[in-house]
């Protein structure tokens, strides 16, 4: 008797199981759902889609998929069931369709690591409310004033870098970016502070886009603690600047402040000490990433930096005062140097993937979009798409000429699309800008060592990108001969 009851519960527990295996695989829709694999149940295909390479092409993940499914599939990330598209029409259908059909999502771990009233989160008339409120600090109107602070900034370091025996690139534009941006929104300064605040985004950064086991020892869990910190620095600022407010607005925590003495106020607290983390992580970690990318397709390609050169020194040689600083007119007649980044950030692809969530059933092809599920719009697969880009792998600024680009479209999504277009794009790409006038017409560099690339799937430079930066007044070959008697064992 015991046996057979035992028998008919282990017989029951594995009709269940099988039943929810095959639920999971097999998904219920009302119609037609894209093809694909679920992968294994819970797990998905998490692993796969995490799993590190150093292709520039259309991730392995996604490629392999695409062959075998088509430019929309289904899979399951992170425990959630997943449409990723690679198709430009229906990816710029979602774009459009926000708060309407779609709404921003992201998984779990993200909402951890952003918090959970980040502006990526929010919607309606709160995304609208800090989007204007972020504009309000990067604007055209601030930008102007910005313009010789960034110049500044970037001159000032790139001649401390000059004098150096080499500079790992990608540190060295974060901090200089992050210090700057720093100072913009909370007036901080590093040297002046006893303690080092973006020393807990690093933390931050390594676990960003990592499998999410948060067990101390894993980068997820250090990502965690590197965000706690953070935050509870930026509260301690601002409840300093709560206890003496200052008589004049001078940054965007004092912006904040005023906000949330309102009486109509919809700001809280949290949702302000969000946005300033947030902030504070997108504006130096992304641009950071494209300027050294930027730096190492300018080596790769002579021809390129000629003509970037070229452009800029033309606006020196047309000033009275070679040596006054750049105008706000100067910045905007730069056109290749504008070709020069929309093909960097094409190619460099440091956002993997955009996620939305469908909050109703969608038809679109043929296929059915059940309420609920994620859709991962993967802008690599765009930029990459040889229909669109001829020899898609190829460094080409000269490409864009004709192109009119004032934002995104479907065939270009590098800052989003559609109502959550990046409002710090313009102040990402003025940095980028800058830099590289001050870069191209005064000094040369070469690389050292480093520069190879992994992408987890976001962007990494494993082992940095070391250059010797120099004035251009130097003469080559007393570089050369004194990289060869600085040069540590085994550097090259």
């Amino acid at each position: 008797m015991g046996w057979s009851v035992a028998v008919c519960v282990v017989a029951f527990a594995v009709i269940c199981i099988v039943h929810w295996v095959y639920r999971w695989r097999n998904p219920r829709c009302n119609g037609e759902l894209p093809p694909g694999s679920m992968g294994l149940p819970l797990v998905g295909e998490t692993l796969q889609f995490f799993a590190p390479n150093t292709s520039n092409d259309i991730p392995p993940f996604i490629k392999t998929r695409m062959k075998r499914y088509g430019p929309i599939f289904r899979t399951s990330l992170v425990g959630r069931p997943v449409i990723v598209s690679t198709d430009p029409d229906f990816s710029y259908f979602v774009f459009q369709q926000e708060g309407r059909l779609f709404q921003s999502w992201y998984p779990e771990s993200f909402t951890e690591i952003f918090g959970r009233q980040n502006v990526g989160s929010l919607h309606g008339l709160m995304y609208k409310y800090l989007k204007n409120m972020v504009l309000n600090l990067f604007g055209p109107e601030h930008l102007k004033k910005m313009l010789p602070e960034v110049e500044q900034a970037a001159s000032r370091n790139l001649r401390r870098w000059s004098s150096q025996e080499y500079v790992e690139l990608k540190e060295a534009t974060a901090i200089l970016i992050f210090n700057l941006t720093a100072k913009k929104l909370i007036s901080y300064d590093s040297q002046k502070s006893s303690e080092n605040l973006r020393q807990n985004f690093v933390a931050f950064v390594q676990g960003l886009i990592s499998f999410p086991l948060d067990i101390p020892g894993t980068s997820y869990h250090k990502c965690l603690q590197g965000r706690k910190k953070a935050m509870r620095m930026l509260k301690s600022m601002l409840q300093e600047r709560r206890a003496k407010p200052r008589k004049q607005q001078g940054d965007f925590f004092d912006y904040v402040l005023e906000e949330l003495t309102k009486e109509d106020t919809i700001l809280t607290e949290a949702i302000a000490l969000d946005l300033m983390f947030v902030l504070l992580f997108a504006t130096f970690e992304t641009t950071s990433l494209a300027l050294t990318m930027a730096a190492k397709f300018l080596l790769d390609h002579p021809l390129v930096l000629k003509e970037l050169t070229e452009e800029h020194e033309a606006i020196l040689r047309r000033r009275e005062d070679p040596n006054s600083g750049l105008t706000w007119k100067e910045y905007k007649s730069m056109i290749f140097t504008s070709w020069f980044i929309n093909e960097t950030v094409r190619l460099t692809n440091i956002v993997p993937a955009i996620f939305r969530k469908a909050l109703k059933e969608i038809n679109f092809k043929g296929y059915t979009i059940p309420a609920g599920w994620a859709v991962m719009i993967s802008p690599p697969s765009v930029h990459l798409n040889p229909a669109i880009y001829e020899n898609p792998l190829d460094f080409n600024p000269w490409r864009w000429d004709g192109m009119e680009l004032n934002g995104a479209s479907k065939h270009f999504m590098a800052f989003g699309g559609g109502m959550r277009f990046c409002v710090g794009t313009d102040f990402a790409k003025l940095q980028m800008v800058v830099f590289l006038h001050c870069l191209v017409t005064k000094y040369r560099w070469r690389a050292i060592k480093g520069g190879d690339i992994v992408r987890t799937p976001g962007l990494q430079f494993p082992n940095g990108f070391h250059i010797q930066i120099y004035e251009k007044n130097v003469p080559k070959h007393r570089v050369q001969k004194q990289l060869y008697l600085d040069k540590p064992a085994g550097a090259w």
